[in-house]
């Protein structure tokens, strides 16, 4: 079991949930982290503010990785 594989899924979650917050920030002003956590100054919605960032690193590398799985796939089928 690849370990890498949940946490794409927990990253790339996250990372959904960060840009349907900028999207209700760019459509309607409404920053819903903020609203859910006590205002966007407050801990906790700087926290999840950074974890949508680090998120948005970790899935950058999926990019990369997934060429990498299907050649490999491909070189196991061939």
């Amino acid at each position: 079991m690849n370990h890498n594989h949940i946490w794409d899924k927990i990253f790339l979650s996250l990372l959904i949930i960060g840009g349907l917050n900028w999207g209700l920030v760019g459509l309607f002003r409404f920053d819903l982290v903020a609203w859910m956590f006590g205002g966007a100054e407050s801990l906790l919605s700087r926290m999840v503010y950074i974890l949508v960032a680090i998120s948005a690193v970790w899935c950058s590398t999926l990019l990369f990785r997934i060429g990498e799985e299907t050649s490999e796939q491909m070189h196991a089928i061939g």
